[in-house]
């Protein structure tokens, strides 16, 4: 019997077909393809020992379609069955929030917004990443954003719409993280000041800090070093977390898989950018993001130690083939590879000491590090870490209660 972690990696590899028992489209929340397209999947919810584990699991792409597993209903009970040996593990499927039926006081519906991804919600703010406007597209092989934004969702949001689905998520769907992503972006203005993505963050940031509360993160690709204040000032705005996706540790995939960025601000950037927002933020505060199941997976290792390094967390997202991006047809990485490269994040985080599933945030895209744990042989520091991270989370969480509280005081009204 695969244990929950195990489960939900062997999830993420090989997809699930739904059999006909199953009414998802009444039961479950709809399949989105937003952002750069990973959420395109079925949202389930795996019970287990010490919290429960939220999986976006693939169910569109045609790899899914001869997946061992298959989802089935009895009774409104669900469970997926591995045909391998018959085994069957019940799981829950999250209803689709009453919110994504409702449009913002400007008419605009609230799905084509924000999604809830576990429970944290997306939201990208930019029209398009440009990279995909380039002449041939630099756009990275494995993304769809350019063919999602203006499509599945709007291409330019309000910043009032964005915060009447922020008050929705919180209010009724639990969500305390609301994420910002911005691609690739700048913008020339005739006064010839450049305005990059961070900067298009920030009536954003503070219109929810003022209005909604909770913690707020931002991803976008790296300012020059002389635009480094332009974290300074997201900080200052109410920004709580900063992510930077490198996507692949090798010079060359890095490169091949990656041209705009490997063009525009190349593969450093992106360390030296962790480590300038971890000094200000603090260690566990920032991550960096690397796929994982492409390259080698001695590469996703060094790239690990790397973010370790700089004082990020690593957050590594198994290689999903989306639908319409230029590797759709190559084929998710092998299940064992992957559950060795989780175990390899766990022992290094746990090196590090940095603190792990301290909020309570659920991301379904990917396997967080603190699930982590059961992948490893248990030892006396592995208890002791555990230890560390439990107390972490009793002591954080009057800070939690004060940050879900909107804080007009450290953010302007809304732009």
């Amino acid at each position: 019997m695969l244990k929950p972690v195990e489960l939900e990696i062997e999830l993420f590899c090989r997809g699930m077909r739904i059999d006909e028992s199953c009414d998802t489209e009444h039961d479950g929340r709809r399949i989105s393809r937003t952002r750069a397209g990973l959420g395109s999947g079925l949202e389930i919810v795996i019970p287990a020992a010490s919290k429960p584990v939220w999986v976006n699991v693939p169910v569109v792409e045609p790899f899914a379609l001869d997946s061992v597993f298959t989802l089935h209903e009895s009774e409104g009970n669900y469970f997926i069955v591995d045909s391998r040996d018959g085994e069957a593990y019940e799981i829950t499927i999250p209803p689709e929030p009453a919110w994504y039926s409702r449009n913002t006081s400007a008419d605009v519906p609230m799905s084509r917004v924000g999604v809830l991804q576990g429970n944290y919600l997306g939201i990208y703010i930019s029209n398009r990443c440009l990279y995909w406007t380039w002449s041939p597209s630099l756009a990275c092989k494995f993304c769809t954003t350019g063919k999602n934004v203006g499509a599945a969702e709007e291409s330019r949001k309000r910043v009032t719409d964005v915060v009447e689905v922020a008050m929705a998520a919180r209010q009724e769907s639990g969500s305390i993280f609301t994420h910002f992503n911005t691609g690739y972006h700048y913008e020339d203005r005739a006064d010839r000041e450049v305005i990059h993505g961070l900067r298009q963050a920030q009536p954003f940031v503070r219109a929810v800090r003022t209005h909604v509360g909770g913690f707020i993160g931002v991803q976008a690709v790296p300012v020059p070093r002389a635009n480094y204040y332009e974290y300074d000032e997201l900080i200052k705005a109410g920004t709580d977390h900063f992510s930077f996706c490198y996507e692949f540790e090798d010079p060359e995939v890095f490169a091949r898989l990656c041209p705009g960025k490997a063009q525009t601000v190349g593969q450093h950037s992106f360390f030296e950018a962790m480590e300038y927002t971890s000094r200000k933020l603090g260690r566990g505060r920032v991550s960096g993001e690397i796929i994982a199941g492409v390259e080698p997976i001695e590469a996703t290792k060094r790239g690990i130690d790397r973010i370790v390094n700089a004082g990020a967390f690593p957050t590594v997202c198994i290689f999903r083939p989306t639908v319409g991006s230029e590797m759709e047809n190559v084929p998710p990485p092998d299940p064992e590879a992957m559950k060795e490269v989780f175990a390899y994040l766990h022992e290094s985080c746990r090196r590090a000491g940095l603190p792990v599933g301290i909020l309570p945030i659920e991301v379904s895209l990917v396997v967080q590090p603190e699930e982590t744990a059961a992948l490893v042989e248990p030892s006396l520091a592995g208890d002791l870490y555990a230890f560390k991270n439990r107390a972490l989370r009793q002591l954080a969480r009057p800070y939690v209660a004060w940050k879900l509280r909107p804080h007009g005081s450290r953010a302007r009204a809304m732009a």
